[in-house]
Formats: C-alpha cells, structure tokens, sequence
C-alpha cells in the first residue's frame, strides 16, 4: 500500500430470507388441511361403495354381544354391599343368625323368595342369550351374502351370471333369489331341469348354504301371461322346477335334512308387481331360514 492511500473497507451484508415474522409455518398447517381433506374425501368414497350388508356387517362385529348392567356398587362380589349393619366394633356372626332366623322359622317363605329371585335372574339372562344370537346369526348372514358376491366376481364363469342373482335379508331368514334376465333364462321355455347357467349358480348357492347350519326353503315362481291370468299348469311347472333345483343343491353337497320345504308358487308372489309379465318373475327363491335360540326345556312360554 502506497503512503497515504486510504484503506479499502470491504463490508458484508448477510441477507435473511424468510416470510417475515410467520416464517414458513403455514406450509406445515396447509400440509395438514390438505391431508385431512384427502382422508375425508377417501371416507365419503367407502361410504358410498359399501353396501348395506358390508356396512351391517361391520356394525354387528363391533357392537357387544350382550351387556350386563349393575347398579351396585362397583360390581364386584358383594356388590356395594355389608357383610353386616353392626359396624366394625360388633364381635361374632350374631346379626347373620338373626337375620337368618325368620327363613329358618318358615322354611316355604326362604324357597318362595329364592325361587322368585331365580326366575328373575334367569329372564335377563335369556333375554341377553336370545340377543346374542340374533346378532351372531345377522353376522353370518351378512358374511355369507359378502362370500356369494365375492365368488360371482372372483370366478369368470360366474362374473356375466351376476346380474341373475339378488341377496337380500328378510323376516324369514337371508333370501337367494336366481332371476330370469332378458335372453339369459335358468330354465328353458316350459322345462323343469335347470340349464346349465342355472346348474352353474345353483352350485355356487350350495357352498354358501354350507357354510351355515341353517334349514332352507326353496319356492319356484312364474311369470303372468301376456293377458295377466294363471295357468294351471304354473304351479306344477314352478314346484317341478323347485324340486329340481333341490337335487341340484344337494348333489352339490347339501344335506337333504337341510331341506325343510320345496314348494311352487306359479306367479302369486311375482317379484315386480307393478309389471307381472316381466322375465324378472320367473324365479327360484332359496332362503336360509332364522333358527329360534334353544331354550331350556323348562322354560315357560
């Protein structure tokens, strides 16, 4: 350096990017919003593919098979309550024998009063059993109606026969109806002897049916002539058509006591009332029926 040149200064300016005083926490909250929307969006799209039966079937596996209510205490052995009215100062069992006195003075009393309070217990114990049944069997049904769908799509033979199977649950028990479709018929024009298309659903039905320990009914169904009358020779061809489908069932692996009723029921219960002459009429209706809960053999209806 020369003399008397001034000395050169070099400043550095550090620079602080930001976004101000919030910073970049807004990503972080938008993140979140984003991610609560897509999970949203992904629990409306589930609602809405269940089907009833899936959705039933969910709530019957996490709703409690039975519930036992007490009012007492904690509910633990004595129930919230003393061994004795004395007191912890009192000495010996002398309040117990006292209190057992008056049973002991009129024996008929003591067995009245613990037959009353038997049959008192036993009634919300049945109530709870036949509940939990119920539940359990609404469970199977559901299970098993899921199985039969899942079946017709996983099989290729059975993808283009979905359209002639409905599943539903009725008061009697889980319905399997097989439905006659526009050009795919189950049985051919005035026939007994299921085709093979019918043959084909019919042993996909048996091993649902084999999966529960149900009795079934199986009822065969016409379609109305054009002009809406009865032929006579409906209700031959519609229990023709049930019993052949019963041997069908059971050459595929369904027990013949299973079998409670084969019945033909032409086209009295058509299932599109509005139009009876549809193909849709012409059916077979296989439904596994609700089992009563076994009861005590003393029980008292």
């Amino acid at each position: 350096m020369a003399v008397g040149e001034a000395p050169v200064m070099i400043k550095k300016v550090k620079k602080v990017v930001g976004g101000g005083h919030h910073g970049g926490a807004w990503k972080v909250a938008y993140a979140d919003f984003v991610t609560a929307m897509m999970a949203f969006f992904l629990l409306m799209w589930l609602i809405n593919t269940t089907s009833p039966e899936q959705k039933k079937g969910i709530a019957n596996y996490f709703a409690p098979a039975s519930v036992s209510e007490t009012t007492s205490g904690a509910g633990g052995i004595l129930g919230g309550t003393a061994l004795g009215e004395d007191g912890s100062a009192h000495a010996g069992s002398s309040s117990v024998i006292q209190e057992m006195a008056p049973d002991s003075q009129n024996p008929d009393n003591g067995r009245a009063k613990d037959a009353a309070k038997s049959a008192n217990d036993a009634q919300p114990s049945q109530d709870s059993m036949r509940e939990a049944m119920e539940k359990r069997e609404e469970a199977a049904f559901a299970s098993a109606a899921q199985s039969l769908r899942q079946a017709l799509q996983d099989m290729p033979e059975l993808a283009e026969l979905s359209k002639n199977i409905i599943v539903d649950q009725t008061p009697e028990g889980l319905r399997i109806q097989l439905v006659d479709q526009e050009g795919r018929s189950l049985f051919d024009q005035g026939q007994t002897q299921p085709n093979a298309r019918a043959k084909v659903l019919l042993r996909a039905v048996a091993k649902i049916i084999n999966q529960l320990p149900n009795r079934i009914t199986i009822s065969g169904h016409t379609s109305a002539s054009l002009n809406g009358a009865l032929a006579d020779g409906d209700w031959a061809l519609s229990s023709a058509r049930a019993d052949a489908s019963r041997k069908v069932l059971q050459s595929a692996g369904v027990a013949p006591d299973r079998v409670y009723q084969v019945s033909g029921k032409a086209n009295s219960e058509p299932l599109y009332p509005d139009d009876p002459t549809l193909p849709g009429n012409r059916r077979m209706a296989i439904v596994l029926l609700r089992e009563a809960p076994v009861l005590p053999p003393d029980h008292a209806f």
